[in-house]
């Protein structure tokens, strides 16, 4: 699939609004998702390419140390636009890194607008309480999803109030796009493998990518000495796709104890190689409340069809409620619905934390399962949306139940 090199992100557009402010962004999400990309991309629009500043770079850490304030210079030498952007990369690899940053911005704040990307660390830090509480806003970056691809603008993806509107919107005047779908089930929605499009590259990257996270990040962030042993766990956890995630199952075939499992499935989500969702709870109900799952967000490294399937699935969804909670004054999330007797729907989006519509995701099947229909009434009447592989399908039926191609409800 060859596509331009730069695929305009749905975020620029929400994040790097005049909304917003003073407040500085700050973008955390998985390593190689194009975190600096979008970044510099804003640099470049706003003439401001000299304010970017890798703190990854020996010379500007060396320079930090020598002239504290590494700005001033570098304002007053640059006559031009009103406002300045000026994005820190991996400034929280510093040592009190915090303190610097809210030095800069208690200086700075009347005359620049800061960008601050990063992974792990810099989403970790906002959870315990910091000195910066006040001067910045949290956004996420996913990978690619398909409507980013296809270069659609960022109000198809937006939300509405009413569930049915909702999807109507995800269906309505929209083309199948399978063969870029295809594409990014075979290459996954990081931006480098699947702009390069070569199977090769892909497997190399792909392949490099699980264990860079663990061997650099994981090391930074934690006290874990095996590492090779996390790597046996995020290589068993592909097999386990769309299934209740069960640490008991994963200790005994890897012989670990439970605690320690359960503290690398921990690092792996902070370290964005995981997602989690929960499912949904609702009292005096059939529905199991302990059980969560787990997703990749490199789902490229998943070899079942149909897990992998379901896992594009709850990337797109956990993607665009990111944007929608960035965007929308209204709070939304991405569960699961499992009865005690087994019976589950694979997703269900909320709103304000009461159910708005369900999804499942089938390979190719057309019919829908009985405890759908009981799962919906269940939970109030909602809409249940059957999101299939299969090109070229769309039925609706009565009570808002949709059965649709995943290439044309992304698109």
């Amino acid at each position: 699939m060859e596509r331009h090199s730069l695929v305009k992100r749905h975020l620029e557009s929400i994040a790097f609004s005049d909304i917003f402010s003073r407040q500085m962004r700050l973008i955390a999400g998985p390593r190689q998702s194009g975190k600096t990309t979008i970044a510099k991309n804003l640099l470049n629009l706003s003439q401001c390419q000299k304010f970017y500043y890798n703190w990854d770079k020996k010379e500007i850490r060396d320079r930090y140390r020598k002239e504290t304030d590494i700005l001033a210079k570098d304002i007053l030498d640059f006559p031009s636009p009103e406002d300045y952007w000026i994005c820190f990369d991996e400034i929280h690899k510093m040592p009190k890194w915090k303190d610097i940053l809210k030095d800069f911005f208690d200086t700075y704040e009347d005359k620049v607008h800061f960008i601050v990307t990063g992974s792990a660390r810099l989403d970790m830090f906002r959870k315990s309480g910091d000195s910066l509480v006040g001067r910045y806003f949290m956004f996420k970056l996913n990978p690619l999803i398909l409507s980013e691809v296809l270069s659609k603008n960022v109000a198809t993806v937006l939300p509405e109030k009413d569930a049915n509107k909702q999807i109507e919107k995800y269906i309505s005047d929209k083309k199948y796009e399978q063969a870029v779908m295809e594409s990014m089930l075979k290459f996954s929605g990081f931006p480098e493998p699947l702009l390069k499009g070569n199977a090769l590259f892909s497997k190399k990257w792909h392949n490099n990518y699980g264990e860079r996270i663990v061997k650099e990040d994981l090391r930074d962030l934690s006290s874990i000495h095996q590492l090779e042993k996390v790597m046996d766990v995020m290589n068993i956890l592909p097999s386990r796709i769309g299934s209740p995630l069960s640490i008991n199952s994963i200790k005994e075939d890897l012989g670990l104890n439970f605690n320690t499992v359960k503290n690398y499935i921990y690092y792996l989500i902070l370290t964005y190689v995981l997602f989690e969702i929960s499912p949904y709870q609702k009292r005096k109900s059939r529905l199991v409340q302990k059980e969560r799952k787990v997703y990749f967000y490199d789902y490229a490294m998943i070899s079942s069809e149909a897990e992998k399937f379901e896992n594009f699935v709850a990337l797109e969804l956990k993607a665009r409620i990111d944007l929608w909670n960035d965007f929308s004054e209204d709070h939304y999330g991405l569960n699961f619905v499992r009865t005690r007797d087994g019976k589950e729907t694979d997703f269900l989006i909320t709103r304000n934390s009461k159910p708005f519509f369900l999804c499942e995701a089938k390979l190719s099947a057309v019919n829908i399962d009985r405890h759908h229909y009981l799962h919906a009434k269940l939970l109030s009447d909602i809409p249940f949306v059957q999101v299939v592989k299969k090109p070229g399908v769309l039925k609706v039926e009565a009570n808002h139940f949709y059965v649709v191609s995943a290439s044309r409800f992304f698109s």
